[in-house]
Order: structure tokens, then C-alpha cells, then sequence
């Protein structure tokens, strides 16, 4: 029987403190505790989605703005994926996700490459939010922490949608739907799906 593919992270700022674990090979367990209620709800259904076993208990300086913890938290993800995947040999490395979330459609394609790279389009739907609400701005800040360090190339696009809880949903489900064809492993490859012999 395989290892399973673990992690665990921890980051401390004088603005966040943070304690991440992945399972990638688990069956969609999380247990998230941050102080942003909705990215709470919204990695609830990536590891659900993705199959992955999550543990995240985050605290940061909310009342100052939801930014430092809401980007720790993407960084953090991203360094315990890098982790859990060691030297990526045997998975499938390319993964794609189509997902409707009632009037809402996304499309998410992501390449475990070894370099970092975000496309994030959204048709018509304001990008930015006023006030505390979990915005598009602060998705975006999310999946590019999330790709700056775990490596992936990652493009994302909102076809449509009108409810912007909907849209994120979309994504977030998407994302871990990609990431678990990706990571999947396939008996067939031979160490790494490259021509370079390397990730």
C-alpha cells in the first residue's frame, strides 16, 4: 500500500499565526478554524471537492483589514502542497475543472509545474468590494499566494455569474477538483511527466 502523502505547516508573523495540514490522499475530512467566516466555508468545499484531509486553525489582525490572513493562509496551503508532493514523481501534474454553482460558471486549469504563475479573468462581474466582504480582490490574493509558493501554474476564469458568493464557490470547488487530478497518481508514469526529468 502507498504512503500517504502528509504535510503539516506552521507560520508565525506579528500579524498571523497559522497551522496547516494536508492529506492529500485522505477522503474530503476538514477541520478550519480562521476568522474569516466565508474562506472558512470556502476550504471547507475545496477539501471536500479534492478529497484532501485539511486541518487550518488561523488567527490574524482581521480588524485591521482581512488581507495578512487571508494571503498567510494561501502561502501557507501552498508550501504544504509543495511538501506533501515531494518530488511530484508519478501524478498526473495537469488538472482541469469545469463547475457551475447555479448561475455561476467557472472554468479552472492548473499545471504542477515548478513555476508560479496566475491568469485570473472575470466577465462581467465587478472585481473589487467594499467593507469586509470577502471580494474577488481577496480571492485573487488567495490563489496567488497559493501558486507563488507551491509552484503551480494556475488559470482561472469566471465565465459568468451574478451572485459573487456563487462565483467564489465556483472557484473553490474547481480548485479542488483540478488539484486532485493533478496530484493523482498513475501507475503508468514513470517518475516525472516531464521531458526535463524534473518539476
Amino acid at each position: 500500500m502507498r504512503k500517504q502523502r502528509k504535510a503539516k505547516v506552521e507560520r508565525r508573523t506579528t500579524e498571523t499565526t497559522i497551522g496547516l495540514a494536508i492529506n492529500l490522499d485522505g477522503r474530503g475530512k476538514s477541520k478550519i478554524k480562521t476568522p474569516i467566516g466565508f474562506l472558512s466555508h470556502m476550504l471547507t468545499l475545496f477539501a471536500r471537492h479534492g478529497l484532501f484531509d485539511l486541518e487550518l486553525k488561523a488567527t490574524g489582525d482581521t480588524e485591521v483589514d482581512l488581507h495578512h490572513t487571508n494571503e498567510d493562509i494561501g502561502i501557507c496551503l501552498g508550501q504544504a502542497l509543495q511538501k506533501a508532493l515531494k518530488d511530484k514523481a508519478g501524478i498526473r501534474r495537469f488538472g482541469f475543472a469545469s463547475v457551475p454553482m447555479d448561475e455561476a460558471l467557472v472554468e479552472l486549469s492548473l499545471d504542477i509545474s515548478g513555476r508560479p504563475y496566475l491568469a485570473f479573468i472575470v466577465n462581467r462581474l465587478p472585481f473589487t468590494a467594499t467593507g469586509k466582504e470577502y471580494s474577488m480582490n481577496y480571492l485573487k490574493q488567495f490563489l496567488q499566494a497559493l501558486v507563488n509558493t507551491s509552484g503551480i501554474t494556475m488559470h482561472v476564469e469566471i465565465l459568468y455569474g451574478e451572485d459573487l458568493h456563487h462565483c467564489i464557490e465556483a472557484v473553490f470547488k474547481a480548485l479542488g477538483r483540478a488539484l486532485r487530478e493533478a496530484v493523482s497518481i498513475d501507475s503508468r508514469i514513470q517518475g516525472i511527466l516531464s521531458t526535463k526529468g524534473r518539476l
